[in-house]
C-alpha cells in the first residue's frame, strides 16, 4: 500500500502545498496567492518555460515511469504520434476524464486524443512544472496549449466555428503504471470553465 503522505515530499510538492495553505488562509485562489507570493510557485499556464528539477531519491522504476511519461506529452502527444502510445499506455488502459466520465481501451483513447486535434491541431504539452513518483504511482502537471483555429464539432452533426482564441490551461495526470512499464489507469485533471473561457464558449 501506498503511504499517500510520503509522496508530497520533495521541493516542488512542499512548495505547491505552501502555495495551496496560503491561498486557504488569505481566502484568495492559488493564481491570486501566487502573484502575492511569487517565491512559492507562479502560475505555470501564464510563465512560459518554467520546467521544475526532477525530484530527488527516485528509484530506476520511478524515474523510469517519468522519463516515459514526459516522451509521451512531448512527442507521442504533441507530435500526434499515435502509434507510439503503447509505450506508456496498456491495451486496456482505462482513462477518467475531467469531466467525470471514463474510457476502456487505448484505441478509444487514441480517438478521444485525436478529436482535441481537430479544432486546435497546434494543441501541445511542451512542460511539466511538477513531477511526482511513488512506486507504481505517479503525478505530473503540464501546461496544454493551442488555438482554436478551426471548426470544432459539436457532437450533433454541425460545427462550432473557430474564435481563434489561443488556451493555456494547467492540468494534472494521475497514472497507475503495472509491472509491464505501462500505465493501467489514468486520470486527467483540468479546469473546463477556464478552457471554455479562454477559447471564447463561455
Amino acid at each position: 500500500m501506498i503511504n499517500r503522505r510520503n509522496m508530497l515530499r520533495g521541493g516542488g510538492a512542499a512548495a505547491l502545498g505552501a502555495l495551496a495553505i496560503t491561498a486557504v488562509t488569505s481566502g484568495t485562489n492559488l493564481a491570486t496567492a501566487a502573484t502575492h507570493h511569487p517565491e512559492l510557485l507562479g502560475d505555470p499556464a501564464s510563465t512560459p518555460e518554467t520546467e521544475s528539477l526532477w525530484p530527488a531519491h527516485l528509484t530506476h522504476t520511478e524515474r523510469r515511469h517519468l522519463q516515459v511519461f514526459d516522451e509521451l506529452d512531448f512527442a507521442v502527444y504533441s507530435n500526434q504520434q499515435w502509434d507510439r502510445l503503447g509505450e506508456s499506455h496498456a491495451q486496456n488502459i482505462r482513462v477518467h476524464w475531467p469531466d467525470g466520465h471514463y474510457t476502456d481501451g487505448i484505441e478509444r483513447h487514441i480517438a478521444d486524443l485525436k478529436s482535441q486535434f481537430v479544432w486546435a491541431p497546434d494543441t501541445r504539452i511542451t512542460e511539466h512544472p511538477i513531477r511526482i513518483a511513488k512506486e507504481n504511482l505517479t503525478s505530473v502537471t503540464g501546461v496544454m496549449q493551442g488555438t482554436f483555429s478551426r471548426p470544432m464539432p459539436d457532437g450533433k452533426g454541425g460545427f462550432i466555428q473557430p474564435t481563434g482564441k489561443k488556451f493555456s490551461i494547467n492540468m494534472a495526470t494521475v497514472g497507475l503504471w503495472n509491472k509491464r512499464g505501462v500505465m493501467e489507469e489514468e486520470f486527467l485533471f483540468w479546469d473546463n470553465q477556464t478552457f471554455y473561457q479562454q477559447i471564447g464558449l463561455a
